[in-house]
């Protein structure tokens, strides 16, 4: 029983240091680049004091524009969501109201998947989802037809927007390109992500394609928060939407007993119930 009781107390202590370096490491104030006002950790601004933030989540300031670099690729950040862990950004080949503007740069679900690996810094492995890929976000198809279209209604006639330099149909899909609907000579030539929440899958006009394409997509860091939030309980770790707060579930050793780990925002403050 002492043991036991030992443990706990050791335990305990831990976690008090554990705060005590985390509140460390969130006492710098927040940076802001344009209207972008409160970029605080884990992200910092390039230029920011030593020890601000994570490096791996550093930002740019270009221009008065907060810039995301992934995968190469440069992205305008539009809005950081700290309550939900969720940063939105857009390539900044996407212009209003220009509709024969397009993104630069090539984004599937392969991109965000667990296969495969990055040496880079800011890579896409750094905001997987916990949950799947599409749903953080969806995606929009471009497809280039060398014969017209006629009986599929997915795919949507982009012209007079959209005329690239070969021959053929220029069509945009919005959702997922499935084998049943992928159509006999047509190639994909770009793929492009988008978080707007008034996009219809099955009944978009590209108008609203475009639309979405401006609105940008959202990053989650949420694995990044589970790790430093909830530690070993890592797997366990599940964004609980109603409180806004990071659940962490895990079954203690201490005889056997169920505790209930309850991260809290900012500082790891861990709030022990006992369950029988």
């Amino acid at each position: 029983m002492w043991r036991q009781r030992a443990l706990l107390v050791f335990v305990l202590l831990l976690v008090q240091q554990i705060c005590a370096t985390s509140e460390q490491e969130h006492a710098c104030p927040p940076s802001s680049c344009g209207k972008i006002t409160n970029i605080t950790y884990p992200f910092r601004l390039r230029g920011d004091p030593k020890g601000c933030g994570d490096n791996r989540y550093e930002l740019a300031c270009e221009n008065n524009v907060t810039v995301l670099y992934l995968y190469s690729g440069k992205y305008h950040v539009q809005a950081i969501n700290y309550n939900n862990f969720t940063i939105r950004v857009v390539d900044p080949g996407v212009q209003q109201p220009n509709c024969s503007s397009l993104p630069r740069h090539f984004l599937s679900p392969a991109n965000f998947s667990e296969i495969g690996c990055s040496t880079e810094v800011n890579s896409s492995h750094l905001f997987r989802n916990r949950d799947s890929w599409e749903r953080a976000f969806q995606h929009i198809v471009f497809l280039n037809c060398r014969h017209a279209v006629i009986d599929n209604e997915k795919y949507v006639e982009t012209d007079p927007c959209i005329k690239w330099h070969s021959k053929g149909y220029i069509y945009a899909i919005a959702g997922d390109l499935i084998a049943k609907d992928f159509e006999v000579g047509c190639e994909v030539k770009l793929v492009a992500p988008t978080s707007w929440w008034g996009l219809d899958t099955n009944n978009s006009s590209y108008t609203q394609m475009h639309r979405a394409l401006l609105y940008g997509f959202e990053l989650s860091w949420i694995n990044f928060a589970c790790g430093e939030q909830c530690g070993y309980f890592y797997s366990d770790c599940a964004f609980d939407a109603s409180i806004q707060k990071l659940q962490c579930p895990c079954r203690n050793f201490l005889g056997g007993q169920l505790f209930q780990l309850q991260c809290a925002k900012g500082c790891k403050n861990y709030i022990f119930t006992n369950h029988q």
